[in-house]
């Protein structure tokens, strides 16, 4: 009896681990035929460019064409450098992680910030979280620009505490997310409308690896509605005090 009970267990766990491989496995299918895609097109685009100017040399502006293949090359070169960071995400020894007030960090990105939509700050100073700075930078960049890109007049970044977390907010005042969106936008690739095309948009991997940023430092990311009329994404993590009085 002991003997058939471990027996089946086994089977379950070993099919349990098949399951999870197969998932993982067409999971992985997936994310290379997307990226392949991706990088198809304006890889695409660049080979028409040069084929038609080498067919109409006469016909072709020198100057119009190289900004228009610079352009095609600056596209790849973002998806490349957004699927790296993908890559390397969740990588970090614990050396890596440092003590930042979230607050200063927020200042710092957006005096960095180009031009843009307006953006105020609401930010409760003292709010400190361990964190690779260079990631939880990213993240807020990544959530910035999308805000940007989204909203009409304003953009509002708040910080604060709440209970064990420290939030880092960021809102617009543009149309918003669906509530049938709010899962979907974090996937790879991910564009809504037309305001999210290749053309206008960004690479479609932003608010993915904001996520992925979040999930490796045992946080969370969500999209609500804003009071502001668009979308508000809200980046919780753990504060370093209640992470070190943990350990104690």
């Amino acid at each position: 009896m002991h003997l058939a009970l471990a027996t089946g267990n086994l089977l379950n766990r070993l099919e349990s681990a098949r399951s999870r491989i197969d998932h993982s496995l067409t999971q992985q299918r997936r994310f290379v035929s997307d990226a392949s895609h991706e990088l198809f097109t304006p890889i695409a685009g660049l080979r028409t460019l040069l084929e038609e100017a080498r067919l109409h040399p006469d016909e072709t502006e020198l100057d119009e064409l190289l900004d228009d293949a610079l352009e095609g090359v600056g596209r790849l070169q973002t998806i490349v450098t957004d699927l790296l960071v993908l890559a390397k995400v969740g990588a970090n020894t614990p050396d890596s992680f440092v003590n930042v007030d979230l607050a200063e960090m927020v200042r710092a990105a957006v005096s960095r910030h180009g031009k843009g939509v307006p953006v105020r700050l609401r930010l409760v100073p003292g709010v400190r979280a361990n964190v690779v700075d260079v990631e939880i930078t990213r993240l807020f960049t990544n959530l910035l620009d999308n805000a940007q890109r989204h909203a009409r007049h304003a953009v509002l970044v708040e910080v604060r505490r709440k209970g064990r977390y420290g939030e880092l907010a960021v809102a617009d005042d543009g149309d918003g997310i669906a509530a049938a969106d709010r899962e979907r936008i974090f996937e790879r690739f991910t564009r809504l409308d037309t305001a999210r095309c290749r053309s206008r948009g960004g690479t479609g991997l932003g608010l993915t690896i904001a996520r992925d940023i979040a999930t490796a430092h045992r946080g969370t990311i969500d999209v609500e509605d804003s009071a502001m009329g668009g979308a508000r994404f809200v980046l919780r993590l753990p504060l370093a005090d209640h992470q070190a009085s943990e350990h104690l």
